[in-house]
């Protein structure tokens, strides 16, 4: 069989406007992580009923009225990320490491000197935070007795004219038609004749696709996935105290998106050679970068019960993203018979510009408890619900099959924080947990996260240094691609980090 091979010579911008968003990529944007000052994280992060650190604007606005004095923090991360994979039995291990300025912010405590007003003091803060690091390397790898990566190019072929596929250029393919593309391209599926043409393979209506790779089993397959960036969260908060028993705050919030992706999907076969030609390995590269801007806002308020309780009650609205991707790949194919080997490199050198797109996180609710013991000690408790089903792309109209399948198939994560500390003089103790439920009802492309935390702090007088570690790991199990081909290996992720935060009171 022959192929009129396109190649584009050049290197090239295309605006698209079709390209498939799936739900790991909403999930990924509409998760936070644990990230902030050293004594938030030493904490468990359950600082919704007290206040009085920087971080703790993210559960509740309120707390920036709870501090005393004007405060600046500045703190640096040091992520450790190991992914343990285990793919058909075979166990691989990547890791990465990354250091980070992940909080920086400042409060502003204006007092008011009128004994006769309820309304103590009124305070103005600016923080800003990553809420989440996106820096990892994944590989996996292991011998797939039974699917080939040839499921993924047929899905998107099998109902494509062959006329469309061999008579247009890449660039003039929307994201499903360009798979079918590169599939066809690079001779890992073949046409199907019409059964009133048999011998005519370049018929324009033929619409139905086969497999140029055997079908003995025994794939072996590699999955390499980097990443790096962040989503950052830059807070604009207002607080005020009334009788100093209640205190009532409010955050307006500006996020930040950057996630470059580069994965890389090998797979080779040593199954019998024949007089025809059959693919028998095979390299796909996708480069994916998604950047955008979001809007939310925050409301919240802690209520001093007595001199040792303390309840807190907070409001995080939907977070409205506007994302764009920017996309390229390359195919490098290997078919062989048994006296010859040719190579099939499809690599247009295009980048789609996809248009930009809305995402609508969703929102969250936070109740929290705190006992205090005076000026040596305290134990705090958060508990937060947030319903991932609620998750959408918008245009709805463009995204309805998307939406409809994450209303199906995630779910209402709970999320368990506790923290103590203890005071004994100039030097603080502290430890937390954190205990956040699966996105997903399956409980298992996502798993339930652990985390333990601890950490130190010194009062120096002028100015305070706080040192945390936390510990958290989570299990996951996604596919390789999200149709056709959907094995994927089991996953544990391991995140190790260190934080220390320097603090100046004014």
């Amino acid at each position: 069989m022959m192929k009129n091979y396109i190649f584009l010579l050049l290197t090239g911008f295309v605006f698209n406007f079709a390209k498939a968003q799936e739900i790991p990529d909403a999930v990924r944007y509409a998760q936070d992580n644990l990230n902030g000052t050293a004594r938030f994280r030493a904490m468990g992060g359950a600082f919704g009923a007290l206040g009085g650190d920087l971080s703790s604007l993210n559960v509740n606005p309120a707390g920036s009225a709870v501090f005393s004095n004007n405060q600046l923090t500045l703190s640096l991360s040091n992520f450790s990320k190991k992914n343990n994979s285990n793919y058909f039995g075979t166990n691989t291990e990547d890791s990465n490491n990354s250091f980070d300025l992940n909080q920086t912010g400042g409060v502003f405590v204006f007092k008011n000197h009128n004994s006769s007003s309820n309304w103590k003091k009124f305070s103005l803060a600016v923080n800003y935070e990553n809420t989440n690091n996106f820096d990892n390397s994944v590989f996996s790898a292991g011998v797939n007795g039974t699917n080939s990566v040839d499921g993924y190019f047929l899905s998107y072929a099998n109902g494509v004219s062959l006329g469309l596929i061999r008579n247009s250029n890449y660039s003039e393919l929307d994201y499903g038609k360009q798979q079918a593309f590169l599939g066809y391209e690079s001779y890992i599926i073949n046409a199907i004749p019409l059964a009133s043409d048999p011998l005519n393979d370049i018929n324009p209506n033929i619409n139905s696709y086969s497999t140029n790779i055997t079908a003995d089993g025994n794939y072996y397959q590699e999955n390499s996935i980097y990443s790096e960036g962040y989503n950052g969260k830059l807070s604009f908060n207002a607080a005020t105290s009334y009788k100093d028993k209640l205190h009532l705050g409010m955050n307006l919030n500006s996020h930040f998106v950057d996630y470059v992706q580069s994965s890389s999907f090998y797979e080779d076969n040593s199954n019998p050679l024949s007089s025809d030609y059959t693919v028998n390995r095979l390299r796909f590269d996708n480069d994916l970068y998604t950047y955008g801007t979001g809007f939310s806002f925050q409301l919240g308020a802690i209520a001093k019960v007595n001199k040792e309780i303390r309840l807190g009650l907070a409001y995080e609205s939907p977070i409205w993203y506007t994302l764009n991707d920017e996309l390229s790949q390359s195919l490098t194919a290997v078919r062989a018979n048994n006296v010859n080997e040719l190579t099939a490199n499809v690599n247009p050198q295009i980048t789609n510009y996809y248009a930009p797109y809305k995402l609508q996180t969703p929102g969250k609710w936070t109740g929290s408890l705190a006992y205090v013991f005076g000026k040596t000690g305290l134990i705090s408790l958060d508990y937060s619900r947030k319903d991932y089903s609620d998750t959408t792309f918008k245009p709805e109209n463009d995204f309805t099959g998307a939406n409809r399948e994450m209303s199906n198939i995630l779910a209402v994560s709970n999320e368990f924080r506790i923290g103590a500390e203890y005071k004994i003089k100039e030097w603080s103790l502290r430890g937390g947990y954190r205990f956040e439920e699966s996105p997903y009802k399956n409980k298992t492309t996502i798993g339930d996260l652990n985390s333990f935390s601890g950490g130190l702090g010194y009062n120096f007088g002028m100015f305070k240094l706080d040192l945390a570690y936390t510990n958290a790991q989570r299990n996951s199990q996604q596919g390789f691609f999200t149709q056709g081909f959907t094995d994927g290996a089991k996953i544990k992720t391991t995140n190790n980090n260190f934080t220390m935060t320097l603090l100046f009171e004014m």
